[in-house]
């Protein structure tokens, strides 16, 4: 890969303070269903969780904390982490106004392991994630070294095909591999097009033998891998609802896959 930006980080948490404000606000994330109740989790990451009750989770790149309170909700003990100041902020709130228990914590993912020091059965990390990080081994690398022996990773995220694809998802325009940093300039945010906010992101595609052979090197075992022909979320241009939180690109059909799924253990030396 290309050498990394300097400012990458910087960039990278200006425009996601800036993403905050408005998706806390947004009908995407439907802060006041969250409220009432309504569990924020999808259907392969719940497969893969299942029971959690007074498991210690560590939740890495937590944005505002629905995920996390969700996770709370359901009995677990729950650390949430975000390099967003405007994020953790809003989590906070958010806490506050559910009447839900959780920690937030200030920090790059890189840096997790200097804030917190707890050991955790489960690190829990999904959807958009680690595009943001331009050394998996590292991010591996601090996924051992957080969790206990034989406490288990639960990863869903995009798959790396869906970021080959152009800003308006209709043709290949970037490679499958990490060959050089992405650069975008944009406009709204995918929570709210209409948002009035202008950013610029540096993000790193990782392609899935890069994801599987940094978490083996680290120390982890897999124990499961699915992709998935559907997104949970309308969270890219040109998707349609094909059933309950399933959503596809209506001008690929089923032909691409979107999501992927790991589930995994540290051993136990």
């Amino acid at each position: 890969m290309n050498s990394v930006p300097d400012d990458y980080l910087q960039k990278n948490k200006e425009a996601w303070n800036q993403k905050a404000m408005y998706h806390f606000d947004s009908e995407f994330y439907d802060v006041p269903g969250f409220l009432n109740g309504k569990n924020s989790l999808r259907e392969i990451e719940l497969a893969l969780l299942g029971e959690i009750k007074d498991k210690s989770i560590l939740h890495l790149q937590c944005h505002f904390g629905q995920d996390s309170l969700s996770l709370s909700r359901m009995g677990a003990k729950v650390t949430g982490v975000d390099f967003s100041e405007n994020a953790i902020e809003y989590a906070r709130i958010l806490a506050r106004e559910a009447g839900v228990e959780a920690t937030f914590v200030l920090t790059d993912v890189y840096q997790t392991p200097d804030f917190i020091s707890e050991k955790f059965d489960i690190i829990f990390t999904t959807y958009g994630t680690i595009g943001w990080l331009p050394d998996l081994g590292r991010w591996a690398d601090v996924i051992a070294a957080m969790l206990k022996p034989g406490g288990k990773l639960i990863f869903v995220e995009f798959h790396p095909v869906v970021w080959m694809l152009d800003s308006k998802f209709r043709e290949i325009h970037y490679s499958y591999f990490n060959e050089t940093p992405i650069k975008e300039l944009e406009k709204g945010t995918y929570a709210d097009e209409s948002a009035p906010i202008e950013t610029e992101t540096i993000s790193f595609n990782h392609s899935l033998s890069d994801v599987i052979n940094s978490l083996i090197q680290s120390g982890m075992h897999i124990d499961q891998m699915n992709e998935y022909a559907y997104s949970p979320y309308p969270c890219f241009p040109g998707m349609i609802e094909t059933g309950p939180d399933r959503y596809i690109f209506e001008h690929f059909g089923t032909k691409l896959p979107l999501v992927y799924a790991i589930l995994a253990h540290r051993t136990e030396s």
